[in-house]
């Protein structure tokens, strides 16, 4: 569900948990296109049957598919009101934890760590966690960061 507040309204939002999105299966159609859109081609990723005889039993995404995620889930779960432009800052501290086979499902979940004023603006850093359905470590943890302009 998404929490959507007035940009009038974000200065005390740091500590603010946004919970989790719904489920997404990471299919190896979504694997290739990313091999495409960045020219990662590596097996590991693209080739089902080399890789399901490779460390991980099967393809698994690239890492920075998943990071790339958490600009998806971070748009479910938040959005500010009275602002005309929404861009990624950057990201502080990322760490690729486990990896995502294709076929699992990811989901995504955020706490608003610190909001600070910037010119026209607020930036959010945001702590980041792209959990794997059913495993014990998440596959990434991130801190992002966003800045929202009136």
């Amino acid at each position: 569900m998404t929490t959507t507040v007035d940009c009038a309204d974000v200065a005390g939002l740091a500590g603010t948990d946004l919970g989790f999105t719904e489920w997404l299966e990471v299919t190896q159609d979504r694997v290739n296109l990313f091999a495409d859109a960045t020219d990662d081609h590596q097996w590991i990723h693209v080739d089902p049957e080399r890789a399901a005889e490779g460390p991980f039993g099967g393809p698994i995404a690239h890492g920075f598919l998943s990071l790339s995620l958490t600009v998806k889930f971070w748009s479910e779960l938040f959005d500010v009101t009275g602002v005309t432009t929404k861009v990624n800052y950057g990201l502080d501290k990322v760490r690729f934890v486990s990896p995502v086979k294709v076929g699992a499902r990811v989901r995504g979940g955020a706490v608003i760590a610190e909001v600070t004023e910037v010119r026209g603006g607020f930036q959010f850093a945001v702590d980041q966690t792209i959990e794997i359905e059913g495993a014990d470590k998440p596959a990434v943890v991130a801190r992002g960061l966003y800045r929202f302009y009136a």
